[in-house]
């Protein structure tokens, strides 16, 4: 799978979580692009990029993450 596709796919767990239809995000977005993006909605959308890709963070990954990119690059190496 490629980082887009992955992208893509994030994209849409952001919108379920964060009630947003008209949310985009990209490779650079990062929590402070985002206003309905708080701690609490992180570890929501930590737990629904777990579920979705069948995959499992460590906390130094997700406290590492810098942006969208990152993360998505972590479930690419991940899946495969």
């Amino acid at each position: 799978m490629e980082v887009e596709e992955i992208i893509n796919r994030v994209n849409k767990l952001f919108i379920d979580v964060l009630d947003d239809d008209n949310l985009v995000i990209n490779s650079k977005t990062t929590a402070s692009d985002v206003e309905e993006w708080d701690s609490l909605t992180h570890i929501q959308l930590i737990v629904a990029i777990e579920k979705h890709f069948k995959i499992r963070f460590t906390s130094t990954e997700i406290l590492n993450f810098k942006n969208v990119g990152e993360m998505c690059m972590a479930i690419k190496s991940k899946l495969n």
